[in-house]
């Protein structure tokens, strides 16, 4: 009987922890409202600032980012697939700054997951980020999207209104900077005729 038992427990276990990766990659376990209430810090440096189009001190939410559209990317400096996608991530965002019809509609932001300001900030001068990137050391972030495996993209709709909503998740790496952001134009609705 307990030879029998055991393996059984195990798959049960095993499917279970496969069920819930599968819902917290889908992006089905992204608490939206809280996320687009959460508050992050101004950053100091006054290119990412202006890049946001932030002009207060102190916090602000995802919806006051002046933009359509918001790419956060779930990120640990400690994750190897995180510091493998780094470049790509870096390729994103130049291809973003560079295309006419995309700059300004569409930003890119990071959040560390597990991360202090000071692993942040390595993280950010090791791999020579060129967009703001958010410590989350308490993982509350973190847990409003899922408590997801990184690294895990979001693209997010800020309407004029300031109203917020998630229409694309992707767990891992993209393979082309360029599709990936077609993907994210199509999804958005600011993919152009």
């Amino acid at each position: 009987m307990q030879r029998f038992f055991m393996p059984v427990v195990a798959v049960g276990l095993c499917l279970m922890v496969i069920a819930v990766s599968v819902v917290a990659d889908s992006g089905s376990a992204i608490q939206v409202e809280k996320l687009a209430t959460a508050k992050l810090p101004v950053p100091p440096i006054t290119v990412e600032k202006n890049y946001l189009g932030l002009s207060t001190e102190g916090f602000f939410t995802l919806p006051q980012i002046n933009s359509e559209v918001v790419i956060i990317q779930i990120f640990s400096m400690y994750c190897p697939k995180c510091q493998a996608a780094a470049p790509k991530v870096n390729e994103l965002f130049r291809l973003m700054e560079r295309k006419e019809h995309v700059r300004g509609k569409v930003k890119l932001i990071g959040i560390g997951a597990g991360n202090s300001a000071y692993e942040v900030e390595v993280f950010k001068k090791t791999y020579q980020i060129p967009f703001p990137l958010f410590p989350d050391a308490d993982y509350s972030l973190h847990k409003i999207c899922g408590e997801v495996r990184t690294p895990y993209f979001i693209g997010a709709k800020i309407d004029p209104d300031k109203s917020f909503s998630v229409f694309h998740t992707k767990l891992g790496e993209f393979d082309d900077a360029n599709q990936f952001l077609d993907q994210i134009l199509t999804l958005s609705g600011l993919k152009e005729g």
